[in-house]
């Protein structure tokens, strides 16, 4: 499978004890690929974290500068492992897929929770997941007069192609 940048989404929500932060991040490329008689998958899902905004330019700027260092780790990555359940050839099902996510520089186990609806040879994924950032190494962004949450909440909706190899009978 073979994910659109432009048809696909990279939302964060990050609570403080006033507001809500609100921004999102672009995709840059995304390909899985999985045997569905195994469940073994490989490939790679690339955020551009240099892309990441959330409406408020001096926020945005420590953001990349003191926070992500997107200058230095200017890609936050998703490899798949392994897909447990089934995508259904038509219509909806529902998939676990666990793997490695890559922020800082540091890899992380994850196990993503997907509704999927394939329609034809298109497919479209949405996944909610917290990061526990402090947990894994990247720094709070509380200063002294805002606090805010030590999870940023992610929210993925992901469309792409599904390729076959009828030979293999593997699905890309």
């Amino acid at each position: 499978m073979e994910l659109d940048p432009a048809k696909t989404t990279v939302k964060f929500t990050l609570h403080d004890v006033l507001h809500t932060i609100h921004g999102s991040f672009r995709l840059k490329s995304g390909v899985i690929h999985f045997d569905p008689s195994t469940g073994v998958a490989s490939g790679n899902v690339i955020i551009d974290a240099t892309s990441g905004e959330s409406g408020n330019e001096s926020r945005d700027k420590k953001m990349h500068k003191n926070i992500l260092q997107s200058q230095q780790y200017a890609t936050i990555e998703f490899s798949p492992k392994q897909v447990i359940g089934r995508v259904a050839a038509q219509g909806a099902s529902q998939v676990q897929v666990k793997g490695i996510f890559q922020l800082h520089g540091s890899p992380h186990d994850l196990t993503l929770i997907l509704p999927v609806q394939v329609n034809g040879d298109q497919l479209s994924a949405t996944t909610h997941f917290d990061v526990p950032y402090e947990e894994w190494g990247v720094k709070n962004p509380s200063t002294l007069f805002l606090r805010v949450s030590n999870k940023v909440q992610i929210d993925i909706s992901a469309v792409g192609r599904l390729h076959e190899q009828r030979a293999a009978g593997v699905s890309h």
